[in-house]
């Protein structure tokens, strides 16, 4: 199977690049059945948000996607969520991700914890390669887009894959207006 190509983005396949992925991501990948309709492309850190990379490689804002991640506490209890929205949108985080995760209040993690706890860059996080315990949540609208570009894990590479297979990623939850 080849590796996805977008716009002047050409990929290798990202297991043949481990120096390009957050340990985490790689160790997800490698138990992964479709890593292999997973490209990576090696980019350079100082365009690495998602706006900057759309300019510099003219893509569309939809062929984006980012990974923000969200918590919130019930009981005492916290709960921890990664949601994964199509660039030209933001996660819908004071209505339906609070409600999801049923929680008072939601919201972003702060960086350096979401730096710490998940084992990846700021700006590169992704949903490959989260810790268990967190959930996915995906908007439906990603598995429209035929080739996403999401995070690596690091700043210096960029992953994409296919769109509907982030629907195919551990634990991952489809939900209808997720962002808006």
């Amino acid at each position: 199977m080849s590796t996805p190509t977008l716009g002047r983005l050409e990929t290798v396949p990202a297991l043949d690049r481990p120096d390009l992925l957050a340990e985490p991501v790689a160790a997800a990948l490698r138990g992964w059945a479709h890593a292999g309709q997973v490209g990576v492309v090696e980019i350079d850190p100082a365009i690495a948000d998602t706006a900057a990379l759309a300019e510099a490689y003219d893509l569309g804002l939809d062929t984006g996607a980012n990974c923000v991640l969200v918590g919130g506490r019930r009981d005492g209890e916290e709960r921890v969520a990664a949601c994964l929205v199509r660039a030209d949108t933001r996660a819908d985080v004071n209505n339906l991700v609070k409600r999801t995760l049923d929680v008072r209040k939601a919201s972003f993690l702060a960086m350096d914890r979401a730096v710490e706890e998940s084992g990846m860059e700021y700006g590169g996080i992704t949903p490959v390669g989260l810790p268990s315990t967190w959930r996915l949540l995906v908007d439906s609208r990603v598995l429209d887009v035929e080739v996403a570009v999401i995070g690596s894990g690091v700043r210096r590479s960029k992953l994409l894959l296919p769109g509907h297979l982030a629907a195919e990623l551990p634990g991952a939850e489809v939900i209808d207006g997720l962002a808006g």
